[in-house]
C-alpha cells in the first residue's frame, strides 16, 4: 500500500503459518489491506497495511478517545491475535503498535527478536486464564439492627467501635480469602500475575474488585485450574466473603514480556482491598 503504515497484531515463530485469509483486521474500519505475515529472521509478525493518514498520532488519539471506535479496534485486534495463537505460540502486541512503514516495522521487530523468542518459548503449549474476585459485602452491624437508635451516648460509641471491629475483621477475612485463591491457582500455573484492580466504574459491578489476576496454564492443566476454582466457589466460608469469576483460555496478553512474575498492582500484597471496599 503506497503511503501506508503497518499495524502489528502479534509475533510468532517464522515457521508458523496461521490462517489469515478470513481475518478482516481493520478492513471496514480503516480500509486496511489483507492481514499478512511479515517475516523477520526467525520470527513472523502478523501485520496489516493501513492508510497512514488515518493513523497519525492525532488521528489515533481521536480514534481511541471514542468508545465505540475503541471497542471495534479492540475486537478486530483480538480476533487476529486469537487466530494466530490458535495456530501456535504467539506474542500479542499492544493495540497501538503501529509503524510508519514496513522497513521500520522490520527494524523494530529485529531489535526485539531475543525478547520475542524468549516469550514464545515460555508460552508454548500454554494459555492465559483471567480470574477476578469481588468482595461480597461488609460485615453486618454488631446487633443486627443498625437502624435501632442507641439508648445512650456510650451505647452509641460502643456500637461504632463494634462496627469498626466488624468491618476490620471482614476486610482481613477477604484479604485472606484472596491470598488463598491466588496461592491455590498459582499452584496450577506456570506463571501468574496480579494486575491492578478496577473500580466499580470500570467493572460495572456494585461489589468492589479485590483481585484481578492472570495465570499462564499448561494446556493439559486447564481442567485442573477450573476444578480448583469450582472447589473454592463451593467452600461455604468463601460464599460469605467473595465471588470468583474466570475468563479464558486466552492468548497470553499478560505474559507478553520475558519477565516470569510481575505484580502490577501497587496493593498486590494486600489483595487489592481498600479500607472502604470490604
Amino acid at each position: 500500500m503506497n503511503g501506508g503504515a503497518v499495524r502489528v497484531f502479534a509475533v510468532c515463530g517464522g515457521a508458523a503459518t496461521p490462517a489469515l485469509a478470513a481475518l478482516a483486521g481493520l478492513r471496514g474500519h480503516a480500509e486496511g489491506t489483507a492481514v499478512r505475515c511479515l517475516r523477520v529472521g526467525a520470527l513472523a509478525a502478523v501485520v496489516q497495511d493501513v492508510p497512514a493518514a488515518q493513523f497519525t498520532a492525532d488521528a489515533l488519539r481521536t480514534h481511541l478517545s471514542d468508545r465505540a471506535t475503541l471497542e471495534r479496534y479492540a475486537r478486530a485486534h483480538h480476533e487476529v491475535v486469537a487466530a494466530v495463537a490458535a495456530a501456535g505460540p504467539a506474542v500479542p502486541v499492544p493495540l497501538t503498535t503501529l509503524y510508519a512503514d514496513e522497513a521500520r516495522a522490520r527494524a523494530a521487530i529485529a531489535r526485539e527478536s531475543a525478547r520475542f523468542l524468549t516469550v514464545l518459548d515460555r508460552v508454548r503449549g500454554r494459555a492465559e486464564w483471567g480470574v477476578k474476585v469481588f468482595a461480597v459485602g461488609p460485615a453486618p452491624g454488631p446487633d443486627g439492627t443498625p437502624g435501632t437508635p442507641p439508648r445512650s451516648g456510650r451505647a452509641y460509641l460502643d456500637r461504632l467501635r463494634d462496627r469498626q471491629r466488624g468491618r476490620e475483621a471482614h476486610r482481613d477475612a477477604v484479604r485472606a480469602a484472596v491470598d488463598r485463591i491466588d496461592a491455590t491457582l498459582r499452584a496450577t500455573s506456570a506463571a501468574a500475575r496480579r494486575l491492578r484492580t478496577h473500580g466499580t466504574d470500570l467493572t460495572g459491578e456494585a461489589q468492589p474488585q479485590v483481585l484481578n489476576a492472570a495465570y499462564l496454564v499448561d494446556a493439559d492443566r486447564c481442567d485442573e485450574l477450573t476444578r480448583a476454582v469450582a472447589a473454592l466457589r463451593a467452600d461455604p466460608e468463601f460464599g460469605t466473603l467473595v465471588r470468583i469469576e474466570t475468563t479464558g483460555p486466552w492468548a497470553p496478553y499478560s505474559f507478553a514480556d520475558e519477565t516470569d512474575e510481575t505484580d502490577e498492582a501497587e496493593d498486590a500484597d494486600r489483595g487489592g482491598v481498600d479500607d472502604d471496599d470490604a
